[in-house]
């Protein structure tokens, strides 16, 4: 069963509703964690300590909103514009992701923070 999660970060509170891939499960058994992130583009990414594999729905193009973890980096990544990699409008990774699953409701207001942010990560059950 697909979990949703919260994530606080200036102190505004998003939630976010997970898929049922084996990546999103191991990353939901980690919660609660606060991870320090950094800017690339339209993308915020930190490091949460996962050591994982590409699954086979990994990819580089993204959804506005949509969350991946990043197997190179160890890092979430939450996706809410364009990249330096993007080709258009829409976000692009550095490198292949893992989709985790997708913020709902408006991430614009994550377009006028700072190039490093704190978030805290918690399971909503």
């Amino acid at each position: 069963m697909a979990e949703n999660i919260q994530i606080t970060v200036d102190g505004k509170k998003i939630t976010a509703r997970l898929n049922e891939s084996s990546t999103a499960r191991a990353f939901v058994q980690l919660l609660p964690m606060k991870i320090s992130m950094s800017r690339w583009g339209d993308e915020y990414y930190g490091g949460c300590g996962l050591e994982l594999q590409l699954e086979d729905d990994a990819r580089a193009e993204m959804e506005v909103g949509e969350l991946a973890l990043w197997p190179q980096g160890s890092a979430l990544c939450i996706f809410f514009g364009p990249t330096p990699a993007s080709i258009d409008e829409k976000p692009r990774a550095i490198s292949p992701v893992n989709p985790i699953g997708h913020i709902e409701g408006d991430t614009e207001f994550l377009k006028d923070l700072s190039s490093s942010i704190t978030v805290q990560v918690e399971a909503l059950h």
